[in-house]
């Protein structure tokens, strides 16, 4: 199992209408760096999702329930993800940030990536806060 960030801003599409949907088809991705990690992600793969915009926190946890597919843009792809749970408390990128465990996070050193891998040391570290 791998673990990822996915990014959303809360006012186009937000942990809320995934809570109420329940499943999700994830599109939009136009970077070839987070399309690329769209295509690794496997079924059961676990992902944070995180509301960028004025929260700039991680927020719930998601599984992905079916792999990669084409969207009708070539070369863009999607990928079916779940709702599991919401994080008891959101983790804030300033504590991200501030944590030492998280330095060579992958969101942190690119911010501007939509889909991100999360290791495992770093998953566990966001969890802990949460």
């Amino acid at each position: 199992m791998a673990y990822w960030l996915l990014k959303t801003e809360p006012g186009s599409y937000g942990w809320d209408e995934l809570i109420r949907e329940h499943e999700t088809e994830w599109t939009g991705v136009r970077n070839h760096a987070a399309a690329a990690h769209l295509r690794a992600m496997a079924v059961g793969d676990r992902a944070l999702i995180y509301h960028s915009g004025a929260q700039k926190a991680a927020v719930g946890i998601a599984s992905v329930v079916r792999s990669a597919r084409p969207e009708d843009v070539a070369p863009w792809v999607s990928v079916k993800i779940a709702a599991d749970a919401p994080l008891a408390r959101p983790v804030t990128l300033a504590a991200m940030k501030a944590d030492p465990a998280l330095r060579g996070m992958a969101m942190l050193r690119q911010a501007r990536l939509s889909v991100s891998p999360v290791s495992g040391d770093e998953w566990a570290a966001i969890i802990a806060k949460a």
